[in-house]
């Protein structure tokens, strides 16, 4: 018996609109350098450990990308960049990148992983990770999703209904069902319950398993992914072509509730999660002065409490507030944007403004 080769796929393909205008066409939110001079793209290389070596890593990204992917993480070899030449939703991250790696190894078993979040501590993320590996090279069936144990009653997140053990495994339980994001009241219910956790949106699987139920659900997307791992030269005749679907409404959903030939199974992830979506979570993450500012960059305040206050525009410029409670202040080379900060979920909705008004330049 030959142990199957372990490879990983960082899924990097989000524009990060809601960190707008540190993020842009050009500089996507897993390049920015924020959390101690680190990309999350370099943070979620570096939390795979040893599980993975870097010559099996891979990286799905925007192809206008790929050249700042290349310069964040060395270590990896050049063809192990997949550049999307544009975003056809998560299924075809995930479905090419398993066509790539089957080719190079068929046996080959591929954890998918994310690049928008802060994971810790990150020992209990790796040791979740080697679990969901074991059970995915024990069981050929087993498509594994990892499961954050719910620490509130989040709204923003879809969740697990998990079923009984997994024998075997102390931390692994089938997957009765997928949920969307709840509201309030019925989110309240599934942590109450105990029954439930939320979705990472990483996932665990043999290649192989995988491209059997992308055969069965999505045969068209299947042959055009197998077609372009063996003629990697198609890419932008063939790619845009995808089926435009999520991972979950693709595979994971059907799969859970009896379509395609495997079954789902989560392992436990308990550990402190944070989706670094934009700037409120931002703020959790950085250094705070004493009156409660999250700062980057040079800034002055006076009276000035509870800020999320960033300053990328080089050594010259400085930002000053006076009489300011809970604001961002994001100022660029060329841009400076001011919200409250229990406006800032709505940052998407100045781009597309923005976007209207002042002309792409400027997003």
């Amino acid at each position: 018996y030959r142990h199957p080769m372990r490879f990983a796929v960082i899924m990097a393909g989000g524009s990060g609109t809601r960190l707008w205008p540190l993020s842009r066409k050009g500089t996507p939110k897993q390049l920015l350098r924020l959390i101690e001079g680190k990309s999350l793209l370099r943070i979620a290389f570096e939390r795979l450990g040893d599980l993975v070596p870097p010559e099996r890593v891979l990286v799905c990204t925007g192809a206008a990308y790929a050249g700042e992917v290349a310069a964040e993480l060395p270590e990896l070899p050049a063809e192990n960049i997949l550049g999307e030449p544009e975003g056809r939703d998560s299924l075809n991250a995930v479905a090419w990148p398993a066509a790539v790696i089957a080719e190079r190894d068929p046996d080959a078993v591929i954890a998918q992983v994310t690049a928008d979040q802060l994971i810790e501590p990150v020992a209990v993320f790796t040791t979740t990770l080697a679990e969901a590996f074991e059970v995915a090279e024990t069981d050929d069936k087993a498509l594994v999703t990892l499961g954050v144990v719910p620490t509130t009653a989040h709204t923003g997140y879809g969740y697990l209904h998990r079923g009984e053990a997994v024998p075997g495994f102390e931390h692994t339980h089938r997957v009765l069902e997928f949920r969307e994001k709840p509201d309030l009241v019925t989110a309240s219910e599934y942590l109450a319950s105990g029954e439930y956790w939320w979705n990472a949106g990483m996932f665990v699987w043999r290649a192989s398993t995988f491209l059997e139920q992308l055969a069965a659900l999505h045969p068209a997307t299947h042959d055009s992914v197998l077609e372009l791992a063996a003629h990697p030269e198609r890419l932008a005749e063939i790619f845009p072509t995808l089926h435009k679907t999520s991972v979950d409404y693709g595979i994971m959903e059907p799969v859970s509730a009896g379509a395609g030939t495997a079954h789902v199974v989560a392992v436990a992830l308990p550990v402190q999660w944070r989706d670094v979506g934009g700037y409120a979570t931002l703020a959790e993450i950085l250094a705070h002065d004493a009156a409660g500012n999250a700062l980057i960059g040079t800034s002055v305040q006076l009276d000035s409490a509870d800020n999320v206050i960033i300053n990328t525009a080089g050594d010259d410029r400085l930002i000053g507030l006076l009489g300011c409670s809970g604001m961002v202040v994001v100022t660029t080379p060329t841009i400076t944007m001011v919200t409250p900060v229990d406006a800032a979920e709505r940052v998407r909705e100045l781009v597309a403004l923005v976007r209207a008004e002042a002309g792409d330049r400027y997003v």
